[in-house]
């Protein structure tokens, strides 16, 4: 992808290396805009990410009824969600690696399907066994389809819209996050969760009608293989990058993960404050996840330092506020604000520095999201347990910090 910023760095000559394929070039007076058969085709991805992860949390919201009727305990059933994130830290490179010269519109609407199928075995499972499996093919067409969808939808629109087109993408994330989970709650006690499962291939199946109708033939671009990951991991701007990821989005789930008993240890919080909060943080999130888009077109340097700071600032000051509810409340509306803006972010960013390698990049990031949900679930787990859940909320902010100022160093170089 060309771009005009310096955030782009050559690769070394060699044999090995690809040479950098043109991608679309910026928009400008002379150069044709996206159509809206371009802009469908980007809602349809939009609409996969949506039916992904919401299939992701909704075992988080069934966990008891999935319990009571298979005969496992709580913490064993909890197991499905863990299934799919351990999956992802290998799923999405395993994607982008092994299926280097297949064309992009079917791979998109293959891992799609692979997500239906999954639903539907998890709903006709008999045993907790084939559950989990079947929620490791869901992992995989997760992580596979975050990780191919910078590179498909840089090939749909121009270099100058792809953070406008990223925010469109991801913003099937930001409505999952708010409605899985009491959207699972509700249907589950009113059908089943076995129907719950089931309502969510059926919501699978749309996302393919329209991927079939709207999305263009994508070849791939650089036939990426294994070496070609790995030569795109070793670039130094690169892995700053991915370590930068790993801080600002482990410090984040250092503390989100513990979020609810951060709002239970506040005085005179009433179920319907808790509520209220939790709903506070998801429309930020959806907020900050639109408001980043024109802002990594135009203002990525900016956007670099904001989303970041944005978590740390929120997740410190919230540890620090007490019982006051008059400061969680926009505090805590900041934290999810800047979390909204870090995918749309991070992917701009890494199509900026790595424009010849998005596919290899693509499935670097989402790795480097996985492996950051884990550590910082259990670093937090340790900080809640031996110290208490600010110790958490702090250490979460202070690392998303940190990683504001190596992304922008690796940025600067």
């Amino acid at each position: 992808m060309s771009t005009t910023t310096n955030d782009t760095t050559r690769p070394a000559a060699s044999a090995a290396v690809p040479p950098p394929v043109p991608a679309a070039p910026a928009e400008s007076a002379g150069s044709p805009r996206v159509g809206p058969r371009g802009w469908l085709a980007v809602v349809s991805l939009g609409l996969g990410i949506f039916t992904l992860v919401a299939s992701e949390f909704l075992p988080a919201s069934l966990l008891s009824p999935i319990a009571a009727e298979l005969g496992i305990t709580e913490g064993v059933a909890g197991q499905l969600v863990t299934a799919t994130s351990v999956i992802g830290i290998i799923g999405g490179p395993l994607v982008v690696s092994a299926l280097p010269r297949a064309n992009r519109r079917w791979v998109m609407t293959g891992l799609t399907t692979l997500a239906i199928i999954s639903n539907v075995l998890v709903a006709l499972a008999p045993v907790f066994g084939l559950m989990l499996a079947s929620r490791l093919l869901l992992g995989i067409a997760i992580s596979g389809f975050w990780a191919m969808s910078l590179a498909v939808t840089a090939q749909i629109v121009p270099a100058d819209r792809l953070g406008r087109a990223m925010t469109v993408v991801n913003v099937g994330v930001s409505l999952a996050t708010i409605a899985a989970v009491p959207a699972g709650a509700f249907l589950g006690e009113l059908l089943g969760w076995r129907v719950v499962f089931l309502l969510a291939a059926g919501a699978g199946v749309l996302a393919l009608a329209a991927q079939l109708a709207t999305l263009p033939s994508i070849p791939p671009r650089g036939a990426p293989g294994f070496r070609t990951l790995l030569q795109t991991a070793r670039r130094p701007v690169v892995a700053l990058g991915i370590a930068a990821i790993i801080l600002i989005a482990g410090g984040h789930f250092m503390g989100f993960t513990y979020l609810r008993p951060a709002f239970e240890a506040i005085d005179g919080l009433t179920p319907a404050l808790l509520a209220t909060l939790l709903l506070v943080f998801g429309v930020a999130s959806f907020i900050g996840n639109v408001l980043a888009g024109p802002l990594a077109d135009r203002r990525l340097p900016v956007l670099v330092i904001a989303a970041p700071v944005a978590i740390g600032a929120g997740t410190v000051l919230f540890a620090l506020a007490g019982s006051n509810l008059a400061l969680v409340f926009p505090l805590v509306f900041v934290w999810g604000a800047g979390f909204g803006a870090v995918p749309t972010m991070v992917q701009t960013w890494i199509a900026r520095v790595a424009p010849d390698r998005l596919e290899s990049a693509g499935g670097l990031i989402v790795a480097a999201f996985q492996i950051a949900i884990t550590i910082g679930a259990v670093t937090g787990g340790l900080l809640v347990d031996s110290v208490g859940v600010q110790a958490a909320l702090i250490g979460g902010g202070v690392a998303a910090a940190l990683g504001a100022g190596v992304l922008s160093s690796a940025r600067k170089r």
